[in-house]
C-alpha cells in the first residue's frame, strides 16, 4: 500500500497532525534553446513556472537547477560566484542552457490552510445531504490520488492520502486514530485541540504505515 500522507484536523477545523510518508519526487531537466518556453515568475522566494506546459514541466512547478548547479530563491549558486537566475536566463549567450525543474515542497502554512479549507466542504457535504445525520465527506477521488476521511464522535477528522489503486485505507486510518487514542489522549501533557507533539505517537505511526506497505492493512 503507497500512503503519501496523514493530517489529523481538530473538531474546530485547525491542523494539529501532519505526516509526509511517501511523497514522490518528481523532477525534468532538460536542454533549452533561446527563447525559454516557458514564462517564469518569482513568488514566495521561489522562481516559479506561470505560463507553459510542455515535456512534464507543469504550471507550478519551480526551477531547482542551472546547469548543475543549485538555485536558492532568484540566485544560482555555484562555486565560481553568485549569479541572478533572470540575468542568466535573459541573456542568449548562455543558451543553449540546462534547467531542472520539479513539483515544490508544501510549506507547514499550506498545510495549516489547506487543512482549514476541508473543514466547510466538510460541513457543506453534510448539509447538502438528502438524508440526516450524514457522516460528511468519507472519500474524496482524483485521478493521481485518494482522500479518505474519519471523522470521530468529538469531531476530529483523520485523513489518508493514498496512491488511487490502494485498498484497505478505512482500516488504516482506524489503526491510526487507536495509536492517537493510546499515545496522544493518554499523554498528561498533551491538551486537546493543540498541536500533537508525541514521539511515541509518531514513532509508532512510522512503524504502521511501513508495516501496512511491506505485507498490507489486513496485517496490522
Amino acid at each position: 500500500m503507497v500512503v503519501y500522507s496523514v493530517y489529523i484536523v481538530s473538531k474546530s477545523g485547525g491542523l494539529i497532525f501532519n505526516h509526509d510518508h511517501s511523497i514522490p519526487k518528481i523532477e525534468t531537466e532538460k536542454t533549452y534553446s533561446f527563447p525559454l518556453e516557458y514564462k517564469l515568475t518569482y513568488q514566495n522566494k521561489q522562481v516559479v513556472v506561470t505560463y507553459g506546459q510542455r515535456n512534464g514541466v507543469m504550471v507550478g512547478h519551480v526551477l531547482l537547477g542551472v546547469n548543475g548547479s543549485t538555485v536558492n530563491g532568484r540566485t544560482i549558486e555555484d562555486e565560481k560566484n553568485v549569479r541572478d537566475v533572470f540575468e542568466v536566463l535573459e541573456n542568449p549567450e548562455n543558451y543553449p542552457i540546462n534547467l531542472r525543474f520539479g513539483r515544490p515542497k508544501m510549506s507547514t502554512n499550506e498545510k495549516i490552510f489547506l487543512a482549514s479549507m476541508f473543514y466547510p466542504l466538510f460541513a457543506i457535504a453534510s448539509q447538502l445531504s438528502p438524508q440526516p445525520r450524514t457522516s460528511g465527506i468519507q472519500v474524496l477521488e482524483a485521478d493521481t490520488f485518494r482522500l479518505h476521511c474519519f471523522q470521530t464522535l468529538t469531531g476530529v477528522k483523520f485523513m489518508l492520502i493514498v496512491d488511487p489503486s490502494q485498498t484497505g485505507a478505512d482500516l488504516l486510518l482506524h489503526r491510526i486514530y487507536e495509536l492517537y487514542a493510546d499515545y496522544a489522549l493518554k499523554n498528561p501533557f498533551y491538551s486537546l485541540e493543540m498541536p500533537i507533539r508525541c514521539e511515541q505517537f509518531e514513532s509508532n505511526l512510522q512503524s504502521l504505515l511501513e508495516q501496512s506497505e511491506k505485507a498490507g492493512v489486513s496485517s496490522v
